[in-house]
């Protein structure tokens, strides 16, 4: 059999060339290969390619909120910000599509998307159903919201007081704003994402910092023990 010619690459039984043939060649998985032609030909097979896609994204995202268990949202709600997602997701990929270079499997590059679009969809949900006011900092109701039972509240609410002079004392700004919606007032963390214009990423490494700085106060003052003598 006669080899393409050079700069060319055979896709489905199609033959593609220049740039396109070049991105191609460099897809190690077929099946990545074939997504990315698809949704960039024209006519029936990018509409067969779409719809396909679609009903993908839209599994994951349903996936995805039924995991998000916390979130409380049912029913035709839930099913609302799956479509939703889903869909801006779709949006995304196809604009971007060209530029996918096959680091990773088409799906799993694709599915990033949706997972970003339902964290979006549930962090703005959230703001709009639910916004707590972020100067409450009731810190009397901390141990109702770790379920301490009640003959134990007592000891619970003595190290709630040293836990609030440590937020006050050891953290930045920026470190007690995160610490204190997530922990105390139970914001959800898409949500602070969308609040403050950050990522999970960001704000993960923001409290694991908070934490630590908390841990080493309490623990020197006696009420937890220090971090050297748990990894002993």
């Amino acid at each position: 059999m006669t080899p393409p010619p050079r700069d060319t690459a055979v896709i489905d039984g199609v033959l593609v060339a220049g740039s396109r043939a070049n991105a191609v060649a460099r897809l190690r998985d077929p099946e990545s290969a074939a997504w990315r032609e698809a949704l960039l030909a024209s006519g029936a097979v990018r509409d067969a390619a779409i719809k396909r896609l679609h009903e993908l994204l839209l599994r994951v995202a349903r996936s995805e909120l039924h995991r998000r268990r916390q979130w409380e949202i049912s029913g035709p709600e839930l099913d609302d910000l799956a479509h939703q997602a889903a869909a801006d997701a779709l949006l995304a990929i196809l604009t971007k599509v060209d530029r996918f270079r096959g680091e990773s499997r088409f799906t799993t590059w694709a599915y990033r998307f949706v997972i970003l679009e339902v964290s979006t969809k549930l962090g703005r949900h959230f703001w709009r159903t639910s916004r707590p006011p972020m100067e409450d900092e009731d810190w009397d109701r901390l141990p109702d919201r770790f379920g301490v039972d009640a003959h134990r509240q007592a000891e619970w609410r003595e190290l709630v007081v040293a836990l609030r002079e440590a937020v006050d004392d050891e953290l930045t700004a920026h470190q007690r704003r995160i610490f204190v919606a997530i922990v105390l007032q139970g914001v959800p963390l898409d949500a602070l994402v969308i609040d403050l214009g950050s990522n999970r990423n960001a704000i993960y490494k923001t409290l694991f910092d908070a934490r630590r700085k908390l841990r080493v106060a309490l623990a020197a003052n006696g009420y937890v023990d220090s971090p050297a003598s748990r990894s002993s």
